[in-house]
């Protein structure tokens, strides 16, 4: 990933600032848009809107480079201010994700089909990995995966069900993840790219989540006897693992990007409200018991910008920041949802009511603390590693 100066790095995140802040908050009373996230036709209308201010794909450059890691942080949490910009700014996920992803596996005619368009917010994406627990399928243990892809000729035939396909509902494309079989009769997995719509691909249902920021939704999808060619595999068959560690760790991080704008945001309403709200005979804030959350959350908002730059810096150094993004990933969405939750108890009746954004950032974090892997499958893996780590230092002082 190519580096970049850190004045322009600040200079497009205050560009960004400037375009959610005064263009986009104004979209959050919008009401196209139904139960599971924004409707396609509010998102177009903003990606237009950030296309004549030049804030769209930010964090790519024009030659296709990306921003360090530690300027795409600063960005994506300026478009994080509002629920609705990373929709409009075309940082959000899984998109972002996939974007990344694309750009390190893509064959240069996949880079024309699929990661040009998606650069130019002409489309969106989903990531099929995850599958119904019902099943017996993948959620976040990858090796559990049913779905499979069995090569019968010049073709690899898939079949299996996805499920929190985030955005299958009108996505252009798909990355879709199988369980293949290598030469040496070892198990493997394999990324294809799926045009959608594809009669091979159908929509069983959208979940109904507490989140809502998501145009599509998720979706569980069967996927019936799908045929692709070899041009359809995404980097290396067999080595889809490898990949989606390429993609998760980053998509990990830029999540915790996002939403510490948004929480940040929450923050600002939140105080707003306890400064101008008297109680008792004097503002909420001079309350200690309101003002000492509000200090609380100052000091948590610190802790994880510092936290997401101590991961980007890994990744910056050329590292696969595994253990980092696994760590910042924990610590920034279990500190983000208590800011959340202090933001809506400041607020009272207010803070539980559609009146600001303050209630959906509260449900959108407590999703993120699941989402890209629980905090304590998170754990799970850190204490593996600290065990591991404490034998090899046995064994080195025996």
């Amino acid at each position: 990933m190519a580096g970049s100066d850190e004045q322009e790095g600040k200079a497009i995140a205050g560009r960004v600032e400037a375009f959610v802040r005064n263009v986009v908050i104004p979209y959050e009373t919008d009401s196209r848009r139904d139960d599971h996230g924004p409707l396609d036709t509010l998102v177009q209308e903003m990606r237009v809107r950030a296309r004549e201010a030049g804030v769209l794909t930010p964090h790519i450059r024009a030659d296709g480079s990306h921003l360090s890691h530690r300027d795409t942080a600063i960005v994506l949490r300026a478009s994080g201010l509002s629920p609705l910009g990373p929709l409009a700014c075309n940082t959000n996920a899984p998109d972002e994700g996939n974007m990344f992803l694309l750009g390190k596996a893509a064959t240069p005619d996949q880079r024309a089909r699929f990661l040009d368009p998606m650069v130019a917010g002409e489309g969106r994406s989903c990531f099929l990995m995850t599958e119904p627990a019902v099943d017996g399928g993948t959620g976040s243990d990858p090796s559990m995966m049913q779905t499979r892809a069995e090569r019968q000729g010049d073709q690899w035939v898939v079949n299996g069900r996805k499920a929190f396909a985030t955005g299958f509902n009108g996505a252009k494309f798909a990355i879709l993840m199988a369980k293949t079989v290598r030469d040496d009769g070892a198990d493997g997995a394999t990324m294809f790219l799926v045009p959608l719509p594809h009669p091979a691909l159908k929509q069983e249902r959208l979940i109904g989540t507490i989140d809502s920021s998501m145009p599509g939704g998720h979706a569980v999808v069967k996927v019936d006897d799908l045929r692709l060619s070899d041009d359809a595999v995404l980097g290396a068959p067999h080595e889809g693992f490898a990949y989606a560690q390429v993609r998760l760790a980053p998509a990990r991080l830029t999540h915790c990007m996002r939403w510490l704008g948004a929480a940040t945001r929450a923050n600002e309403i939140a105080t707003d409200y306890a400064v101008k709200r008297q109680a008792f005979g004097k503002p909420l804030i001079d309350h200690e018991g309101v003002g000492f959350m509000l200090a609380d959350n100052r000091i948590d908002l610190k802790q994880c910008e510092l936290m997401i730059d101590w991961c980007a810096d890994a990744l910056d150094a050329g590292g696969k920041a595994i253990t980092e993004s696994s760590m910042a990933k924990v610590a920034v969405s279990e500190t983000l949802f208590r800011v959340a939750d202090r933001c809506v108890q400041v607020m009272g009746g207010t803070g539980v009511s559609h009146d600001t954004i303050v209630e959906q950032v509260f449900r959108e974090i407590r999703a993120f603390r699941i989402y890209d892997g629980p905090t304590q499958v998170h754990k799970w893996s850190l204490a593996k590693k600290i065990k591991r780590e404490a034998l090899t230092r046995g064994a080195e002082t025996a």
